[in-house]
């Protein structure tokens, strides 16, 4: 039966909250993480049993944001004059300062300071003047990750420096996907591949897969699915037409940044600065090989941070018109599973952090490896101990002797990688999502897992 479970894996972080109102003295908490990530629903449930203001600041204009919370405020503390009177912001918080660990939350305050930047000063001198000294709680929420960056955390902000605690909200897991309801591994490794980690996304994939659509009826036109991306770039950046060129690009295999320059026929200039900012978004990450000196930029490539927006320029970017017309993508399941190949790199790196403890040795890197037109998946390291692991992941059935064949030529792109070489001890092994002959191999030394060990 399919679960609304919007907490999954967040006892760290309402844990924190809860030690934070818990404290004797006043606290500044900034939220943030991208939409449908689960923020809200974090803040509600770590207040729940608490005196607290919850405030949603709309769109609109600073007044009727500062009338709406002066109502709340009012209601909350039981002082209907707050409301009657004709206060300012900074006249409302007075009225607060004796409240014995009142908690008040502006949820998406971003909202305000784009009606008016110099609310960032009159929010300053709230806590230095008014705040600082008690035990009021202020937290402030909001899905910019610019806005929440660059107003709220960067040192040129007028609040920088002021607050106690942040989070930064993270995607769940893929593991996690089995608590929304999903009926096996292997559908919760398809459901990521859309969804990432996104709690809005896998409740509502999971709830369709359950009621009978198929995987490709989740992200037809009248879906949440289709145009979310969109939603998400436009809310961040002004003229999104490059961006989506570029973050095409990177979805369809153009991760260094000459491919990129070549597949988009922008300048440098033009890439390097529109990277920069993509960056800065966590929408694109840069990536080096696990065992790379980061300043070799020559090993640098580029990837999208989650798996909604690699969907989205693979498969719906690209063929909008044939879904707006037909509904489908012509051969997509084929395409699909091949694009899981890469998916399930990332799902066997959790499932070898999860399961560290059972390995031949617990690794302190891991990540993947390139060098020249040699790639290995997945290599595992500890610099303490010398020892090393190769991992292959493969999103299909192998047979005993695909498995043979696989390791051998991974162990020779193994020589290729120049760390501790000589002494070092090695370990090979497979991740994949049907095994045959497990068994054996394990027996052999090798380290072998796939779907039914998940």
């Amino acid at each position: 039966m399919w679960k609304q479970l919007p907490f999954v894996n967040r006892e760290k972080e309402l844990a924190f909250l809860g030690n934070t109102f818990d404290s004797d003295r006043a606290e500044f908490i900034v939220i943030y993480g991208r939409r449908r990530i689960g923020k809200t629903e974090l803040i509600k449930e770590s207040i729940k049993g608490r005196k607290a203001v919850y405030f949603f600041v709309e769109q609109a204009l600073e007044e009727e944001n500062l009338n709406a919370f002066k109502r709340i405020i009012a209601k909350t503390v039981d002082n209907p004059l707050i409301a009657k009177g004709d206060l300012t912001w900074e006249e409302v918080f007075e009225q607060i300062t004796n409240e014995d660990k009142l908690i008040i939350v502006l949820d998406e305050f971003p909202n305000l300071i784009l009606e008016n930047r110099a609310l960032l000063s009159k929010f300053q001198k709230i806590w230095d003047e008014l705040l600082k000294n008690t035990t009021v709680k202020l937290v402030l929420c909001g899905s910019s990750i610019s806005m929440m960056e660059n107003y709220l955390l960067d040192i040129k902000s007028p609040l920088y420096g002021r607050r106690t605690g942040q989070i930064f909200l993270e995607p769940l897991k893929a593991s996690h996907i089995l608590k929304f309801g999903t009926l096996s591994f292997e559908e919760a490794v398809r459901v990521y591949g859309i969804t990432d980690g996104i709690p809005e996304y896998i409740k509502e994939v999971s709830y369709r897969l359950e009621h009978g659509e198929d995987l490709e009826e989740v992200f037809q036109q009248n879906k949440t699915l289709f145009n979310e991306v969109e939603i998400l770039i436009k809310s961040e950046l002004r003229d999104p037409t490059r961006y989506f060129k570029i973050l095409k690009a990177i979805a369809f295999g153009s991760t260094k940044f000459g491919e990129i320059v070549n597949f988009t026929d922008f300048s440098a200039p033009t890439v390097s600065k529109y990277l920069s900012n993509l960056v800065n978004l966590h929408v694109v990450e840069e990536l080096y090989p696990v065992l790379s000196d980061k300043e070799r930029k020559r090993n640098r490539k580029y990837a999208l941070s989650d798996n909604y927006f690699k969907f989205y320029f693979r498969f719906i970017y690209p063929n909008k018109s044939e879904l707006i017309s037909t509904g489908k993508i012509a051969d997509f399941d084929t395409g699909y599973n091949r694009y899981l190949g890469k998916i399930f790199e990332d799902v066997s790196s959790e499932f070898l952090e999860d399961r560290i403890k059972d390995l031949p040795f617990e690794f302190t890197k891991i990540g993947c490896w390139w060098y020249k037109d040699k790639e290995i998946d997945l290599v595992a390291l500890n610099d303490g101990s010398k020892e090393i692991m190769f991992i292959e992941c493969k999103w299909k059935t192998l047979s005993l002797n695909d498995c043979r064949r696989i390791l051998g030529k991974l162990n020779e792109k193994s020589t290729f990688v120049q760390w501790n070489t000589g002494i070092r001890k090695e370990y090979f092994g497979l991740v994949a999502k049907k095994i045959e002959g497990k068994g054996r191999l394990r027996d052999e030394g090798f380290v072998v897992y796939d779907l039914d060990d998940f």
